[in-house]
């Protein structure tokens, strides 16, 4: 196999390194936008029982997952660009 191909072959492919900072990334926004998920309807709840300032707290606990997931996204968006 010529050394061209060889290259194109772990470009296209990526190092397993690399496969593993993609997949760590996509699993820690996913595991985010669950948590905040989850307090969003928690916060729903709370606003049906009239408990509106345990509502604010589970809003901002999942405004903080959302900031997380995000932070990772964006993570894995600079890993792509500098991986092309």
């Amino acid at each position: 196999m010529s050394t061209e191909v060889m290259e194109e072959k772990e470009h296209a492919n990526g190092s397993s390194t690399e496969n593993n900072k993609g997949s760590e990334n996509h699993r820690k926004a996913a595991k985010h936008h669950e948590e905040a998920a989850k307090l969003h309807h928690e916060a729903a709840k709370y606003h049906e029982a009239g408990n509106h300032a345990k509502a604010f707290e589970s809003t901002i606990k999942a405004y903080g997952h959302h900031c997380l997931a995000s932070e990772a996204e964006r993570e894995d968006l600079k890993h792509h660009a500098l991986n092309k």
